[in-house]
């Protein structure tokens, strides 16, 4: 049973705050939008964002959260694609990197539905300062969809807000600090909401045709797209999700329909709008999956076995264990993350207090039982999942099952990534729970004391996730690219070559974007390391005429960082007699060939 007579209006019934009387044109009717909920759950949001991922935006034209690996990749790839899009989208996936291979923007997630604001803009700074800006949005958009979800099923402002911060916020999620692939999961959250709110279906009340919204369904659809745009890390199983959702939708709808004897009203324009809607969604995701098919082709050693997921796969002490990233309880877990093997990907904590919350919200809620029952079920079934091959030994059947049997999720290494569904069912749990609690607390009768206390106690559970979402990511200093790499002839060989510097120097030639033979991705083409091997002892007359034969016309040399590689002392080797030229700008040495 719910707790509670009392109904939270979802997004459809949101109540807008009556215009007061007086002139419909005066000053308070202009700037009303300014007390909408959803412009205050917007720029919550925002304001959340910015302060919850600080110090992002404190130099963003000049330091990058997490470290100086996949996040300079990532700010690459952002940068690379509206720079494709702009002035060549036929090329859009032969990139500038790991010249002379072709298709490289597939490498790994290419984020390409961040294409539009990596045309703001050009060159390295901006390539920052997008990176940064981007880092805190989708922290909002997150906090935002979770919001609108749980409004949507019917719980209240403050289990929305419980909800959206929880989730966007969550402590495992600091262990991602340098994966923006990993972290933009808004759109999951936000398109269930408008896919629910275009259906006229929520948690609580179940199906009501008289609230159905086709607009909405075709927006949450194409929403659904986007987020897949960003990568199939997190993209895929939302494809098998909504799969799943259609498919049980239809059979429900059928049954009710042979149990009656007559048609359930469903609406042509809402028909419409889903196969409009689905035919997009299922077009990005298949073209999407067809250039990565292509990289296989080309590559094979890009296609993952088995053992990554089993090496990957985390023990259930990982739920309840926090990234080092955490404020709260970074230290406190510090024994525990010793006895995890990858902790970044299985330091897996959604939060304590958002724990305790969805296991009370699994008995005191406004949510029907049925519907309480099937989302600790969830909870439960994402888990097991979440666990890969720790579950029962070899993780079959659980992960490692559906590795062997759907298209492309064997390529989804890491089983704990599972843990975005997990956090949002709990989410959804706890915001049961705190509307049953708010519209209890609605129902003491008016005093003044109540109207101080109500808000208090629920401020507390608001505060003790907010607190579980502090950071302490560190936000290195990424070095600037030198002079040389806008000057060099291109293509480029930049040395030392291999290894997490060649992340780096993509982001470089964000100057330009010249053609670089480095590079690093989600797996390495044979003719890096033959490249690597080719020119250890560069500059020599094989390496002059390997790097020649594949039209390589420059090589730029970072002496500084030479030390403890194959090119240590290269300052000192002798370029006579092999037809080439040395120049240095700034202790860069620049070879043209």
């Amino acid at each position: 049973m719910t707790t509670g007579p009392t109904e939270a209006r979802p997004i459809a019934d949101t109540d807008h705050s009556p215009a007061p009387t007086g002139p419909p044109h005066g000053r308070w009717h202009r700037w009303r939008w300014l007390r909408h909920e959803w412009t205050l759950a917007v720029l919550g949001g925002l304001a959340l964002a910015v302060a919850l991922t600080w110090p992002t935006l404190r130099h963003p034209a000049s330091t990058i959260p997490g470290d100086l690996g996949d996040p300079t990749l990532q700010a690459w790839q952002v940068a690379w694609a509206g720079h494709a899009v702009l002035t060549d989208p036929s090329g859009l996936w032969d990139s500038n990197t790991f010249y002379p291979e072709k298709y490289t923007f597939a490498y790994s997630d290419t984020l390409l539905g961040y294409a539009p604001t990596g045309m703001l803009g050009s060159g390295f700074e901006a390539a920052l300062i997008r990176y940064n800006v981007l880092y805190v949005l989708l922290h909002a958009l997150a906090f935002v969809g979770a919001y609108a979800l749980v409004r949507q099923l019917g719980a209240g402002r403050w289990g929305g807000a419980v909800a959206g911060v929880a989730w966007a916020f969550a402590p495992w999620r600091l262990a991602h600090s340098g994966h923006l692939n990993i972290l933009s999961s808004g759109g999951i959250a936000l398109c269930l909401a408008m896919l629910a709110r275009g259906h006229g279906w929520s948690l609580r009340r179940g199906y009501r045709p008289e609230r159905r919204r086709p607009g909405w369904a075709l927006a949450g659809w194409l929403v659904a797209a986007w987020q897949v745009s960003l990568g199939f890390g997190i993209g895929l199983p939302l494809v098998y999700v909504l799969l799943a959702v259609v498919l049980v939708a239809a059979g429900g709808y059928g049954w009710s329909w042979w149990r009656r004897r007559e048609r359930p009203p469903f609406g042509r324009r809402l028909l419409i709008a889903d196969l409009a809607g689905g035919l997009v969604f299922g077009a990005v995701t298949l073209l999407l999956g067809l250039v990565y098919l292509r990289v296989v082709d080309l590559n094979p050693q890009a296609e993952r076995t088995l053992d990554w997921t089993v090496m990957f796969s985390p023990p259930l002490m990982g739920f309840v264990t926090a990234p080092a990233d955490s404020w709260l309880w970074g230290e406190a877990h510090a024994a525990a993350r010793e006895q995890l093997s990858w902790p970044p990907e299985m330091a897996l904590l959604p939060g304590m207090m958002l724990i305790g919350l969805a296991g009370a919200g699994l008995f005191v809620s406004v949510y029907p039982a049925r519907h309480r029952v099937a989302l600790g079920l969830g909870v439960l079934g994402t888990v097991l999942l979440g666990l890969g091959a720790t579950l029962g030994g070899d993780g079959d059947p659980g992960y490692l099952t559906l590795s062997k049997h759907l298209p492309g999720w064997d390529a989804l290494r890491t089983p704990g990534r599972m843990m975005h569904w997990t956090s949002l069912l709990l989410a959804v749990l706890a915001a049961g729970l705190v509307t049953a609690l708010a519209e209890a607390l609605r129902r003491v009768p008016a005093r003044n004391w109540t109207r101080i206390l109500t808000p208090a106690i629920l401020l507390v559970p608001l505060a003790l996730v907010t607190l579980e979402g502090m950071n302490r990511t560190p936000h290195p200093v990424v070095p600037r690219p030198p002079a040389a790499m806008r000057t060099a002839e291109e293509p480029i060989l930049v040395l030392p070559a291999g290894g997490v510097g060649d992340l780096v120097y993509m982001l470089w030639t964000t100057d330009g974007f010249p053609r670089v033979t480095n590079g690093l991705g989600g797996f390495e083409p044979v003719t890096q390391a033959q490249t690597r091997t080719a020119v250890a002892s560069f500059p020599d007359p094989g390496s002059v005429a390997y790097l020649r034969g594949i039209g390589v016309r420059s090589v730029v040399a970072l002496p500084g960082q030479t030390d403890g590689t194959p090119w240590e002392g290269i300052a000192a080797r002798p370029i006579d007699g092999l037809g080439i030229t040395r120049e240095e700008l700034d202790g860069v040495l620049v070879y043209h060939l």
